[in-house]
């Protein structure tokens, strides 16, 4: 038997398909820390604000504790399109953002108030524009406060302190050059890697912030942690070129509002975990002293910027604006 379909029947049919939902568009993002860490409790925010202001139709899930590989793996999956979303830390991402060396020069920044400022101005935007360039966009800054040093042997209060002790060290050579100007070994080695090589003696200090020196269980087996502050390494939520690209200009509007509020929240949370963290290992009994006066570590910085300059003479405008900041007031 034939059958014959109505007009009416076409138009109910076609009402329908107009009315079925958009499929959600699921993107993968990339961290390094735990879920319960301030960057995996930011992220998760922001993966849930961008699903509900966009009424699902971008649901970011988040993997954390590094399990999509380590910080070079996603970076190049990002740019190749394999994840769509990261919290990335600038340390590491030198090789492949040139621009972004500068961050990792030591004393660069006054304190974290003062990065911020930085990267939430004109000068961050530079830094995102040279990102770009290499598809990666940057949404917004995160912390991840000032990284000082700690050790298994004594307090450290000028850089004379550091003769002959072998300190771990991220694999940037600014960081090797740092801890050598210094009068220290370096040693690049894996983040896992520590606990253990400070337990044996294989180095005899590392450096970094107050949160890793706890979670890292680090304090256990290196009894002195010294407030240097060399260091402070601004981190981004950054999303793949490919995937910006292929985002409506409504949801880009929506994406970029989610990462700064999710930046202001990870900041809040930072230093709070911050503060937890001192508290923590002080009442585990780890001594602790403040350099009340940093310039005998600055000032043996100055070959390592003298040369960093030279190599790279088009970046100094970014040390120069950098400064400016400082002196502003």
């Amino acid at each position: 038997m034939t059958k014959h379909i109505t007009t009416t029947a076409i138009a109910a049919l076609l009402a329908g398909a107009t009315a079925m939902p958009v499929a959600a568009e699921t993107w993968r993002g990339w961290n390094i820390h735990p879920e319960d860490y301030p960057n995996g409790v930011a992220l998760e925010s922001f993966a849930d604000m961008v699903t509900e202001r966009t009424e699902g139709r971008i649901e970011p899930e988040v993997y954390h504790n590094a399990v999509l590989g380590d910080q070079p793996d996603a970076i190049e999956q990002l740019r190749s399109g394999g994840i769509d979303f990261a919290n990335f830390n600038m340390g590491p991402m030198g090789e492949i953002v040139p621009d972004t060396n500068v961050l990792s020069l030591p004393f660069l920044f006054t304190d974290l108030d003062n990065m911020h400022e930085v990267m939430d101005g004109e000068i961050g935007d530079r830094f995102a524009a040279a990102l770009e360039e290499a598809g990666i966009i940057a949404l917004s800054w995160f912390d991840s406060g000032a990284r000082s040093f700690y050790n298994t042997e004594r307090p450290i209060a000028t850089p004379a302190d550091m003769d002959g002790l072998k300190f771990r060290v991220m694999n940037n050579d600014l960081y090797v050059q740092m801890v050598d100007q210094l009068g220290g070994n370096a040693t690049p080695m894996a983040y896992g890697e520590v606990y253990q090589s400070l337990r044996t003696g294989v180095i005899d200090g590392a450096e970094n912030n107050w949160p890793s020196f706890d979670t890292s269980n680090h304090y256990e087996v290196a009894g002195y942690y010294s407030n240097t502050n060399h260091l402070i390494l601004p981190e981004c939520i950054c999303i793949a070129a490919e995937t910006w690209e292929n985002t409506s200009d409504e949801d880009k509007e929506i994406v970029r509002q989610a990462a700064t509020e999710a930046a202001d929240q990870q900041r809040q949370l930072w230093q709070e975990s911050s503060e937890a963290s001192r508290q923590k290992v002080l009442d585990a009994g780890v001594e602790v002293n403040e350099v009340e006066d940093a310039s005998a570590f600055q000032d043996a910085m100055q070959p390592i910027y003298d040369q960093f300059i030279q190599n790279n003479p088009d970046l100094e405008s970014y040390i120069t604006d950098i400064r400016a900041t400082q002196n502003a007031g």
